[in-house]
């Protein structure tokens, strides 16, 4: 069995980051993400004049339950869409001018459903190139608080961001949600406001959220269910056992349900309070509805053509706008292997195949590239065009899946080599006399 340490949650992490510089006093995250993505979250927090020690397992934060310190910043948010979607609704919590820019590939998504909620909350707004998108100026005087209607059917994003930053406001905020992706996040969200002591009441699509002030205190930031779900694959596709400790039956990350996925292709799941083990098994093709663990899609996509049977994969039109197009991606990618692909608005649907060796395109998208070095253990000669796109999340994928690899052809030869005893054993050639 392979056993398999994770890098902490991004999730977890940047949610971890914004309460912390929201709460009153000093906050240490215990084992969060280094990543080109939580880099730039914590250098967009020093320069709104927080405090961040960034240093080995252990960060801490001086937090601020005023809202940012500074009254001027230029924060450059990268690829990171967390930078770029939680820290304009924490600077507009505070009193000043905040500029914000981003990558071209970040600053193509979508960013209105949150710019126009930030508006009616009382920030001012300027946009200094396409309008409800990166790059823009914030004009921050305190989040006024009251009811506001979001639509967060592109992303569960926008609706963490006011949550997270709502006990900052006046006098407290109401939020009617029209549509709602990814639902799970915005568990992790509410779980994670709970353990800074601010509870949220759900009602329905309408979350309301008391003006309040979080509590500093040590959080463990738990493995990131997303990355795991690669080694899961693994396991599943090459009919071997993976083993990820600190992902439990009561993880917060709702991605860890990708597991069942597993499952239902034939895979074995085995879970306790503290890990999470996959048994691979003959896989058989499954229709899923991934409209929720849809960062998981181009890992099923990407071991799908090995099954028995086709895989559908419904729901994930939120695919389309992320870091790529990534349902077009695994369908384009697919395809250059030689495999059979069909695709409509929302869907995906993959035919079972033999993919041949080839080039993938990764369009600069690190689950694109982490997804199709998993069909790689299958298939020798799968290469990517751009690697070093998993430090946005994982930098240390290719090493760990490398070392992942080893253990797994290690227990193969041990399991021939004792498939080999036995059979001498039964001929009576081996052993006393």
């Amino acid at each position: 069995m392979a056993v398999v340490t994770i890098p902490g949650s991004k999730s977890v992490t940047a949610r971890a980051l914004l309460l912390a510089a929201a709460a009153a006093g000093r906050t240490t995250l215990v084992d969060p993400l280094l990543s080109d993505d939580t880099e730039a979250f914590v250098d967009g927090l020093r320069a709104l004049g927080y405090q961040v020690v960034a240093d080995g397992r252990e960060w801490t934060i001086d937090g601020r339950a005023a809202g940012p310190g500074a009254s001027r910043a230029e924060v450059f948010c990268r690829d990171g869409a967390t930078t770029a979607r939680f820290l304009p609704a924490l600077a507009a919590a505070g009193r000043g001018t905040f500029a914000f820019d981003a990558s071209d590939q970040m600053r193509a998504r979508p960013m209105a459903p949150l710019t126009r909620a930030l508006r009616s909350l009382g920030a001012g707004l300027t946009f200094q190139g396409e309008p409800e998108h990166h790059p823009f100026v914030v004009e921050a005087r305190g989040i006024e608080g009251g009811t506001i209607r979001l639509d967060a059917g592109t992303s569960s994003q926008f609706l963490t961001a006011l949550l997270l930053v709502a006990p900052l406001s006046r006098d407290g905020l109401t939020i009617e949600v029209t549509d709602l992706v990814s639902v799970p996040y915005v568990g992790i969200t509410l779980a994670m406001m709970r353990d800074f002591g601010v509870d949220v009441e759900v009602d329905g699509g309408t979350y309301t959220v008391p003006a309040a002030t979080y509590r500093a205190h040590r959080y463990q930031v738990e493995p990131d269910a997303s990355s795991a779900s690669y080694f899961f694959a693994a396991a599943a596709l090459l009919g071997r056992t993976v083993e990820v400790p600190g992902l439990g039956r009561d993880a917060l990350q709702g991605d860890l349900a990708f597991v069942r996925v597993l499952e239902q292709m034939g895979a074995e799941v085995r879970q306790t309070s503290t890990s999470t083990t996959v048994v691979g098994g003959r896989l058989q093709g499954v229709t899923v509805n991934m409209r929720d663990i849809s960062d998981t899609m181009p890992t099923l996509a990407a071991i799908a053509p090995y099954a028995q049977g086709p895989t559908t994969i419904v729901d994930v039109a939120n695919t389309r706008v992320k870091e790529c197009d990534r349902l077009e991606a695994c369908a384009g990618n697919l395809r250059r292997l030689g495999v059979e692909v069909d695709t409509g608005p929302d869907w995906i649907r993959i035919h079972p195949g033999t993919p041949n060796a080839g080039r993938v395109e990764t369009f600069r998208d690190h689950r694109i590239a982490m997804a199709f070095s998993i069909a790689g253990l299958r298939t020798p000669g799968i290469t990517l065009d751009d690697p070093t796109c998993v430090k946005k999340t994982f930098p240390t994928f290719h090493s760990v899946l490398a070392e992942v690899v080893q253990e797994i052809a290690r227990e193969a030869r041990l399991a021939r080599n004792g498939e080999q005893f036995a059979a001498h054993l039964d001929t009576g050639s081996v052993g006393p006399e």
